[in-house]
């Protein structure tokens, strides 16, 4: 899992779903990148968090590859459970600070 931390996809959310070279990674989120068309991202304008969400990790053990289904479950999932960290200073969750 990985978060954009420069550019124009800054604060949006992947998955790392392949390794190009030492310097780049594919990533996907099943929505605007598919995962058989992973975006090519430098490592250095990515956040990697250190999360693996067992379904994909099963799913690309089986098969080699993930369904844009499960990739876009994957991030709801994760969005969901760290909503509050994920908010910006006032910023409002359900109508509290």
């Amino acid at each position: 899992m990985s978060g954009f931390a420069k550019g124009r996809e800054a604060g949006n959310f992947a998955v790392v779903i392949g390794l190009v070279d030492d310097r780049f990674i594919l990533v996907a989120d099943g929505e605007k990148r598919k995962s058989d068309r992973g975006k090519k991202k430098n490592k250095n304008h990515v956040e990697f968090l250190r999360t693996l969400l067992k379904r994909l990790k099963r799913s690309l053990m089986e098969t080699g590859r993930v369904t844009n289904a499960k990739l876009r479950y994957a991030l709801i999932i994760y969005k969901t459970k760290h909503s509050t960290e994920l908010l910006k200073e006032g910023e409002y969750l359900h109508g509290q600070r």
